[in-house]
């Protein structure tokens, strides 16, 4: 149920901007928000609602204000987390299918497999995320933006998916020590969710010294 519900979220979310047109000036953003539905539910469409939508230009217009409102340090730290963990959840999803799909293990675990796709595509995933925030807002070339980006993502991403990890690695040998779920199954989505959840707290100490220190920037 909460699967459908996260859905849900995302999808309303993706017609709020791309249909209502409540286009976001940072243009990566409209992918952040809904897939961050995919895993926080209706507590993104909330975040997305109050600190999402006021950033767009038709809102300000609406609202006859010629700016976003002021958002509290912590909103600020979600949406740099958030930022990051996009990419690691979308890496992860395709990530967990491919594995599956192919039936790869390592020591005869598709947990180690998993871990080591999964992390690989949020590298990637998460430094091309990174690139089209930063390098627009500091008005870097190819070369420089993925340098900075590099910089800014990679210490928040290994945050992310070492409070993920820890969770599949609970799944796979805690809980469900005998025949392990497999992504064919709503279960393991529902669990992944919650292993996303966590990720995002272990992500936060990392963005707060980031943003802190201008390595990544405040969104």
């Amino acid at each position: 149920m909460f699967i459908l519900g996260a859905v849900v979220c995302a999808l309303d979310i993706g017609v709020d901007i791309w249909v209502r047109r409540y286009r976001q000036p940072m243009r990566v953003m409209e992918a952040v928000w809904p897939v961050t539905a995919l895993y926080f539910g209706p507590l993104a469409s909330w975040a997305y609602r109050r600190f999402g939508r006021p950033m767009s230009r038709r809102w300000q217009q609406e609202e006859g204000v010629d700016g976003p409102p002021d958002k509290p340090g912590w909103a600020t730290t979600a949406i740099g987390v958030s930022h990051c963990g996009a990419g690691c959840t979308l890496g992860d999803i395709v990530a967990e299918f491919a594995v599956f799909a192919a039936a790869i293990t390592i020591a005869s675990h598709a947990v180690f497999a998993e871990m080591v796709a999964d992390y690989v595509l949020a590298v990637l995933l998460g430094v091309v995320f990174q690139y089209f925030a930063i390098a627009p807002m500091r008005g870097l070339g190819l070369r420089k933006g993925l340098a900075a980006a590099v910089k800014a993502d990679i210490l928040s991403l290994t945050a992310f998916e070492v409070g993920l990890f820890g969770w599949m690695l609970l799944m796979a040998f805690v809980f469900f020590p005998g025949p392990h779920l497999h992504p064919d199954q709503v279960t393991y989505w529902f669990l992944m969710q919650i292993g996303m959840v966590i990720g995002f707290f272990t992500a936060w100490p990392a963005n707060v010294w980031l943003i802190r220190r201008g390595i990544k920037e405040a969104m």
